[in-house]
C-alpha cells in the first residue's frame, strides 16, 4: 500500500470528528436535520484548520444515500467516491487556477444539467477570493438564484479579498485556529498509531510550531518522524532542525549581563557551528524575549506562552523591566526586516548580542516621565525629603617663606622656596564644623568654624585662585577669579577691593559681585565693603595705558590721548 501523508490520512471524515471547529460542526448538523439547507456557503479561516474539509463533509451529509443525515455511512459509492474525490457530481475548482471570466461562464453553463447520480450537484470553490472582478460579477446571479439542486461552496483564506455582493450570497462561517492541547492530542495519537515513542515537550513544540494549524502540525510532525528513529524527543529536533533552544539563549544572555565577551563569542560560533541561521537565531531570540515579557505580566497559560512556564528562568524576569522587554522585541523586530540588506548578517546578530548587556540599563522617555512624576508627587506629599550631599575637596594651599637679608628692610628678596601641601578632608578636624539645620527640611549645610587663614593680610592672588571652588557653597569662581590682577585691603575703612585689568573682566566681575561676596566671606570671614574697580595700568615710557599700548601694538597703530575738557572764561 503506497504510503499516505499524516494529514491525509487523519482528515475527519465525519462532523464529530472535526477538531477545534465545533460551532461551524453543530450548526450544519443542525440544518442538515431541520432541512434547512442553504444554496451557497463561505467558509473563511486560516490554513490547515478545516474549511475544505469540511465542504466535504457537507457534500457527503447532503449526497449520503442515506441522507441528507448529519451521520453520513462513508461506504455507499456516493460517500466513497467523494472521499476518494472522484465523484461526477461533486466538482472541486481551485480559485487560483481558473480566475477569468470565462471559467465562471463554464459553470454557469453546466448548472443547467442536473446531477447525474446524485441528490446535489455541488461546486466547491476553493480560495475564492482569487477570482477576478469580472467573474465575480458573472457569478452573481447564479449563485443568487440557482436551481434547486445546485449549491455552492466557497473557501477562502483572505475573507476582505472577496466582493460584500458576494458574502451576502452566503451563509458565512468562520474557522478559527486550533487550540495547542488539541493539536498535541492529535499528535499523540497519530504517534500511538504508527508505533511511534514521543515525549511530551516535543509535541509540546511541534504543536506549538504549527500556530494553529493542524495540517502544519502533521506535515511537521511527519518529518521529525522521518530523523527520529520511532523516538521523538526535543533534543533530536533541536540538532536536527538547527534550533537555539531556550537553555542556549538563558545562557547567551547571562554570558552578556556577566560581560563575559569572551565566552559569548565562544557560545555564538558554537550554535552558528551547529548550523543555526541568523533568521532561526533572531526568531528564537523573540520567542524568548517576547516569554519574559508575558512572564513579566504574571502570564502563565501555555497556549500562549511560547515556552513552559516551569523553563522561564524567574531570575531574569525579575533583572528586566516591561519597558526594557519591550525596547529590545522592537530591536529584534528590526533586525530581522533589516538583515535581507544587511552585508553580514551574523554580524548584526552578534553586535546585538554584546549589546544585551546594557540592556539593564535602558530605559525609555515614558518611563523617564513616570518616574519623575512619581518622584514629584512624593516630595510634594512629604515621603520623600532631599539630602544635599556636601564633599570637602582636597585644597592645595601655597605657602611662601621670604628670607630677607639682614640691614634694610627695602633689600630685594634673596631666595624664595614654594612650598605645596595638599589638605584632604580627612585632615580637617570634625571639631571645626558644625551642622546648621532649618525648620523647614532643608539640607544641612556644613561651614566653617574659623577661616583657613585667620587675617585677610595673609592672603594672595594665588590663595584666592587656590580656594576659588568653596566646598561649602554652590557658588563657583572659575570663571571670574582669574580675571584678577591683584586687591588691596585697606582696614581703615574695612573694605577690600579687587582689581580687574580692562573693562569686559570688569562688567564680568560686576554680574557676580553677589557670588563674590558671599564666597570671600565664606573662605575668610570677611563682612566689610567689596569694591570691584578697574586697575589703569600705564606704560612708563609713553604713559599708555597697558590694555591700549596691547591694541597700539597688534595693529601696528598710534594712540591718541583722549582730549581733556577746559572751560574759557569770559
Amino acid at each position: 500500500m503506497a504510503y499516505e501523508v499524516t494529514a491525509t490520512r487523519k482528515r475527519p471524515q465525519v462532523f464529530e470528528k472535526l477538531v477545534g471547529q465545533e460551532f461551524v460542526a453543530s450548526t450544519l448538523e443542525h440544518a442538515i436535520e431541520q432541512k434547512r439547507i442553504a444554496h451557497a456557503y463561505l467558509f473563511s479561516g486560516p490554513r490547515g484548520v478545516g474549511k475544505t474539509t469540511s465542504a466535504r463533509l457537507l457534500a457527503k451529509s447532503l449526497n449520503c444515500e442515506h441522507g441528507p443525515t448529519a451521520h453520513p455511512c462513508g461506504e455507499c459509492n456516493s460517500c466513497v467516491e467523494i472521499t476518494n474525490g472522484n465523484s461526477i457530481d461533486v466538482i472541486e475548482i481551485d480559485g487560483a487556477s481558473n480566475t477569468s471570466v470565462n471559467d465562471i461562464r463554464a459553470i454557469k453553463d453546466e448548472v443547467l444539467f442536473p446531477p447525474q447520480c446524485s441528490r446535489y450537484k455541488i461546486y466547491i470553490i476553493d480560495e475564492v477570493h482569487m477570482l477576478s472582478n469580472s467573474a465575480f460579477n458573472a457569478l452573481l446571479k447564479t449563485i443568487e438564484e440557482p436551481p434547486e439542486y445546485i449549491i455552492f461552496i466557497f473557501a477562502t483564506t483572505e475573507l476582505q479579498k472577496v466582493p460584500a455582493t458576494i458574502r451576502s450570497r452566503c451563509q458565512q462561517f468562520h474557522f478559527q485556529l486550533i487550540n495547542l492541547e488539541s493539536i498535541k492530542a492529535c499528535l499523540a495519537e497519530a504517534a500511538n498509531e504508527m508505533k511511534v515513542e514521543a515525549d511530551d515537550d516535543a509535541l509540546f513544540w511541534i504543536a506549538k510550531e504549527a500556530t494553529g494549524s493542524m495540517r502544519d502540525a502533521y506535515t511537521l510532525f511527519d518529518q521529525v518522524v522521518a530523523f527520529s528513529e520511532n523516538h521523538i524527543t526535543l533534543e533530536k529536533i533541536k540538532n536536527k532542525l538547527g534550533l537555539v533552544g531556550i537553555e542556549n539563549i538563558t545562557n547567551i544572555v547571562r554570558l552578556a549581563l556577566q560581560n563575559n565577551q569572551a565566552a559569548l563569542m565562544e557560545a555564538l560560533n558554537d550554535l552558528f557551528a551547529k548550523g543555526t541561521s541568523v533568521e532561526q537565531f533572531i526568531r528564537d531570540y523573540i520567542d524568548f524575549f517576547r516569554t519574559l515579557l508575558l512572564r513579566k505580566e504574571g502570564i502563565t497559560a501555555e497556549d500562549i506562552l511560547s515556552h513552559r512556564p516551569e523553563q522561564v528562568p524567574t531570575d531574569l524576569v525579575e533583572t528586566f523591566s516591561s519597558e526594557q522587554l519591550e525596547t529590545v522585541l522592537r530591536s529584534l523586530f528590526n533586525m530581522y526586516r533589516d538583515i535581507r540588506y544587511s552585508i553580514n548578517p551574523r554580524f548584526e546578530l552578534e553586535l546585538f548580542t554584546l549589546r544585551l548587556a546594557r540592556l539593564p540599563y535602558l530605559t525609555t522617555g515614558e518611563a523617564l516621565v513616570k518616574q519623575l512624576a512619581e518622584m514629584k508627587a512624593d516630595i510634594l506629599q512629604g515621603k520623600t525629603v532631599i539630602v544635599k550631599e556636601q564633599k570637602i575637596l582636597p585644597v592645595q594651599v601655597q605657602t611662601v617663606k621670604k628670607e630677607v637679608v639682614e640691614g634694610t628692610k627695602q633689600e630685594p628678596i634673596k631666595e624664595a622656596i614654594v612650598e605645596k601641601k595638599t589638605i584632604s578632608p580627612e585632615e580637617i578636624d570634625n571639631d571645626e564644623q558644625e551642622e546648621h539645620v532649618d525648620d523647614n527640611n532643608v539640607a544641612p549645610v556644613l561651614q566653617p568654624k574659623e577661616s583657613v587663614k585667620s587675617n585677610i593680610h595673609d592672603f594672595s592672588k594665588e590663595d584666592f585662585i587656590a580656594l576659588k571652588a568653596c566646598p561649602n557653597c554652590d557658588i563657583n569662581l572659575t570663571l571670574a577669579l582669574p580675571y584678577l590682577t591683584s586687591f588691596k585691603f585697606e582696614a581703615e575703612k574695612n573694605s577690600l577691593t579687587l582689581l580687574c585689568e580692562n573693562a569686559l573682566m570688569l562688567n564680568s566681575l560686576l554680574e557676580k559681585k553677589s557670588d563674590i561676596v558671599k564666597e570671600v566671606n565664606l573662605l575668610c570671614g570677611f563682612t566689610g565693603k567689596l569694591l570691584i574697580e578697574r586697575q589703569i595700568a600705564k606704560d612708563t615710557k609713553d604713559d599708555i595705558p597697558r590694555d591700549a599700548q596691547i591694541l597700539v601694538n597688534r595693529f601696528s597703530g598710534t594712540f591718541i590721548p583722549p582730549k581733556t575738557n577746559t572751560k574759557k572764561e569770559n
